[in-house]
């Protein structure tokens, strides 16, 4: 069994303790953005996982929408990325 040549590390362990690895992430043709699904790609970028340029590739985000999801986690954590939760954080 071969593997492929990445960039970076293949798995980062997460401050919980639990790994996160590629596998993990969603898919790079997903069009449909649930909370989750974000949240997997913000943790893969703070913790290392993932560049914020190659995030951006593999997903076809903007730098201000990337830059939007984490100031939201930051901000109110994981729930602030939900649809219905938008308008109540970003009044805050």
């Amino acid at each position: 069994m071969y593997l492929k040549k990445i960039d970076g590390p293949r798995a980062v362990t997460l401050p919980d303790g639990t790994m996160m690895t590629r596998a993990d992430l969603p898919d790079a043709t997903t069009r449909r953005w649930v909370a989750s699904r974000k949240a997997a790609v913000v943790r893969a970028v703070r913790y290392g996982l993932l560049t914020d340029a190659q995030a951006m590739e593999r997903y076809s985000l903007s730098e201000d929408e990337l830059a939007e999801w984490t100031r939201a986690v930051s901000r109110h954590g994981e729930e602030a990325l939900k649809a219905t939760s938008v308008q109540k954080y970003r009044q805050l």
